[in-house]
């Protein structure tokens, strides 16, 4: 029997609202050691580019709660439910009636690759398009010095009111073929910047004896967790070792940092990237993989 909902659009202005709306997430990332609204979705639900919405059970189990909550727009939707109440066809419910409204190609993640995410998927016609793998590795004590880049190349920390445009211009090089990163704007940059985790130091930029900026290595550091948030080196200098020197000084940054431990996110199918982070010793983590559904043409 389909559970029957309430769906409705909570005031993330809210405190009240928005404790109950991304307590389903927090609830869920306890369950599924992974997060259920990742960082973009929450930019975007902080920003207003993306709508809340929750589902509240009507009648029998879970009478009057939240059961379910989906960041919705953009063409993305991200979907969970709370772990008290999996199994009783919530998921199911509320997806019918997230896509009841929701027009055009939709793209949804399931963080972790979680079995009833992909059985949703196959049963609302949701097709998988992209693998993006988590991988972890130790960080030795002993690890090289941040200054080890080959010359004529430098190493410094990015400039805050001064690297901006030039960051973007570079990311926009180097991961031209990306569907996200790639399209970050100086907005969205800065967005991250605003991040209480951000520490401009912890961005660590290569350039060349013009002083031409031509990679980067950004760091998170949050929580008592570290990862590479982002790496990428123009791609007119590939073959050269730069990826290699900046993952080193990378650790080298986190080591003085106190960090023992750092993960990544990379595409599943991005060969290249893989061979340099599993020859640094990086291994599999987690898996989080993206489903699409294309838009259904209108009648006439």
């Amino acid at each position: 029997m389909t559970a029957s909902l309430r769906l409705s659009v909570p005031d993330l202005a809210d405190p009240q609202q928005r404790e109950a709306f991304f307590g389903v997430a927090a609830a869920a990332s306890e369950e599924d050691g992974a997060d259920a609204f990742n960082e973009q979705a929450r930019l975007d639900l902080h920003a207003g580019r993306r709508s809340p919405v929750v589902a509240t059970a009507t009648g029998g189990a879970g009478d009057g709660r939240i059961v379910a909550a989906a960041a919705l727009g953009r063409g993305e939707l991200d979907l969970v439910v709370d772990p008290l109440f999996r199994g009783l066809g919530f998921g199911e419910a509320m997806l019918d009636g997230v896509l009841a409204t929701a027009k055009g190609t939709l793209s949804a993640w399931s963080h972790g690759d979680h079995p009833a995410a992909a059985r949703l998927a196959e049963r609302f016609g949701f097709e998988p398009v992209r693998r993006l793998l988590r991988l972890t590795a130790p960080i030795a004590p002993d690890v090289a010095s941040a200054d080890e880049v080959p010359a004529p190349f430098t190493l410094s920390a990015f400039r805050p009111g001064v690297d901006e445009e030039e960051w973007v211009e570079l990311n926009a090089t180097v991961f031209s073929s990306h569907p996200e990163q790639g399209s970050l704007t100086v907005a969205d940059l800065r967005d991250r910047m605003a991040e209480p985790w951000f520490d401009a130091a912890d961005l660590l930029v290569l350039r060349d004896g013009d002083g031409r900026m031509v990679g980067f290595d950004w760091l998170k550091v949050e929580g008592g967790a570290a990862e590479v948030y982002v790496l990428g080196v123009d791609p007119r200098l590939a073959g050269r070792g730069l990826g290699r020197s900046l993952l080193r000084a990378g650790f080298a940054r986190l080591s003085d940092r106190g960090a023992d431990r750092v993960d990544l996110y990379v595409e599943g199918d991005n060969t290249t990237a893989l061979a340099l982070y599993r020859s640094a010793g990086f291994m599999d983590d987690t898996v989080d993989v993206q489903y699409r559904r294309e838009g259904r043409a209108q009648a006439t």
